[in-house]
């Protein structure tokens, strides 16, 4: 019952002529990274999908690239830790982003392609400096950040940070995960005066995108917790420490009407019920979080389907635990258009197919035909409850539809991908 890695990913174009390379969105992380004039085991070549295709990804190389550049040991994003210990001029890096997972090369600058939404849909070469990573290790080789991480944190090497710094965008930029699978980012967009918002609790030493949660909701059950928490696109599923998870779990557990399954060591969810044979709805309570300022963030998609090996279907509160750490993941942003608004320092988020929203004004993306692409789960509706019954039917991609086009964003593909394997 092995399952696949399960995150959204972008398709990027870097350098001249251009490479795409499909990157992994981290907003946790700060760097972009690309696997580069790779050493012996330390980049990805290829990936299989649950399909069975295999894909082969591009490695970047700067003496391919006539945009590209090395930076120097002197340049102001070189930091005195990214010294090379050789004699090179170069200006080297090792990002860790846990104990056994790190990307190590030097620092290059290349042009990184973008489409404006304006009425003629120009490209953009934008030029980004990024880390060209020779040596990767841990999950990033697993399936994690296979082709590469797109760091969208709130530091100066970050990509937003680089764009608005050029005077390319605002300082602020939009992630739309769809309910279907797929969905976009745009960089410079600072939402929509009917959007809900909460600000951000910035450290200084270490800025993140931390906000506060001041209540929680399940069903008809309701709490006053109070605690931080970070919005992380590099987690799958969400984590959340004591007593929130507890008082999620227990109140999600008492309003479900499946047969609990027994706890399995190869499914990270504690929380897992048993599909009847031909059933193809389910009840759940809604889960609200309260934000600071007073406003609701309604999980879209608390839940996670997971097949059996006898052909049949568990569906789990898709939560995990954590000791000291809450971490707001993938799962809990589906089905919104979330705002990281860097210039009012607030976070921002409205219900969004990422198709056509009309506020929004965003370029709308259709799923890729690529083999990348392969559902990470059957759809079946999923009936919700709130003081009563609640029907909620995930917001689905238009047959037909024209572009709602805005100016002065640029817009990139955002694609749900499910890697089984390592090729």
């Amino acid at each position: 019952m092995e399952g696949p890695i399960c995150l959204h990913y972008a398709n990027v174009s870097v350098g001249t002529p251009s490479l795409s390379f499909l990157v992994a969105l981290d907003t946790g992380s700060n760097l972009f990274w690309l696997p580069c004039d790779c050493k012996k085991g330390g980049c990805v070549t290829g990936l299989q999908t649950s399909s069975g295709e295999e894909i082969k990804l591009n490695i970047y190389s700067p003496n391919n690239s006539s945009t590209s550049e090395k930076l120097s040991s002197n340049s102001t994003l070189c930091r005195p830790s990214d010294q090379c210990s050789s004699e090179s001029s170069n200006c080297c890096y090792k990002t860790v982003n846990s104990r056994n997972t790190s990307s190590t090369g030097i620092l290059v600058e290349d042009v990184l392609r973008l489409v404006t939404d304006d009425d003629q849909s120009k490209a953009v070469d934008a030029r980004i400096t990024f880390g060209c990573g020779q040596i990767q290790t841990g999950t990033f080789l697993m399936g994690a950040a296979p082709n590469g991480l797109f760091g969208l944190g709130m530091q100066d090497i970050s990509v937003p940070s680089i764009l608005a710094k050029n005077g390319l965008t605002s300082n602020s930029f939009a992630l739309c995960f769809g309910l279907d699978g797929v969905g976009r980012i745009n960089f410079g967009f600072n939402g929509s005066s009917d959007q809900s918002e909460t600000p951000f609790n910035v450290r200084q030493s270490h800025p993140t995108y931390n906000i506060s949660i001041t209540g929680i909701t399940v069903g008809s059950n309701s709490s006053e917790l109070e605690f931080s928490a970070i919005f992380d696109t590099s987690t799958a599923f969400t984590v959340l420490s004591d007593p929130a998870y507890t008082f999620i779990s227990e109140s999600f557990n008492s309003k479900v009407e499946e047969k609990r399954h027994a706890l399995h060591s190869e499914i990270p969810f504690e929380y897992c019920y048993e599909l009847r044979a031909n059933q193809s709805t389910f009840k759940i309570p809604r889960i609200n979080l309260t934000m600071k300022g007073g406003d609701d963030y309604f999980l879209k998609h608390p839940t996670a389907l997971i097949p059996t090996l006898e052909g049949g279907y568990l569906y789990c509160l898709a939560l995990l635990k954590s000791e000291d750490i809450n971490i707001i993941g993938q799962n809990f942003m589906s089905g919104y258009r979330i705002v990281f608004d860097r210039e009012k320092m607030i976070l921002g988020w409205k219900d969004s197919n990422c198709y056509n929203d009309e506020s929004s004004n965003t370029l709308p993306v259709s799923p890729s035909p690529s083999p990348a692409v392969s559902p990470v789960r059957p759809v079946i509706p999923v009936t919700t409850e709130l003081n009563g019954n609640y029907s909620h039917t995930p917001a689905a991609a238009p047959s037909s539809y024209s572009p709602k086009l805005k100016s002065f964003t640029c817009t990139v593909t955002v694609l749900l991908v499910s890697f089984l394997a390592i090729v």
